[in-house]
């Protein structure tokens, strides 16, 4: 059989190339694989105290959606809030001795310039008042507020310049 010069489509997506400039995830859900690798192993290995909170976070208190060991380059933080960008880190004693204190400020600075704000919580708090540490955490993810608006039940969002 002779070729006639003329390549078969693609089928079904195959061989397409991202667009140069085109989107992609935000930067907040872009981290290197090191860092999602680290993560991913922090996950299975959450400490009693983490995997106590996780427990209630997951039920979404407040409506707010919660992520355990988000990968946040070059940290992983042990709790997120995205919509509100909210880091909730969980403190045991350690934290308290030698030069933690100074490098937890300086890692609260550089999630602070990606955009989210540090809530410190002491382990034994969480094991002593669960309930208030929850209550504590959504009140401060309402405080922040989404970033943006959620939508209406039941339809599409608001297009510009039309009132909520």
């Amino acid at each position: 059989m002779r070729s006639t010069g003329h390549n078969n489509p693609t089928r079904n997506g195959e061989g397409d190339q991202a667009k140069p400039g085109g989107g992609g995830p935000p930067a907040v859900l872009r981290a290197p694989i090191r860092t999602v690798k680290r993560a991913r192993r922090l996950r299975r290995e959450m400490s009693p105290t983490e995997a106590l909170l996780w427990r209630e976070l997951r039920r979404r208190p407040g409506g707010f959606k919660f992520r355990r060991q988000f990968p946040l380059h070059p940290f992983s933080l042990d709790f997120a809030c995205l919509e509100a960008r909210l880091a909730i880190e969980v403190d045991g004693e350690a934290h308290d001795r030698g030069d933690r204190p100074r490098r937890d400020e300086m890692r609260d600075r550089l999630v602070a310039a990606k955009g989210f704000r540090t809530l410190r919580l002491p382990a034994r708090e969480v094991h002593r008042n669960l309930e208030g540490v929850l209550l504590g955490i959504v009140e401060e993810c309402r405080a922040l507020g989404p970033l943006h608006p959620r939508a209406s039940r039941g339809g599409p969002p608001p297009r510009s310049g039309e009132d909520l």
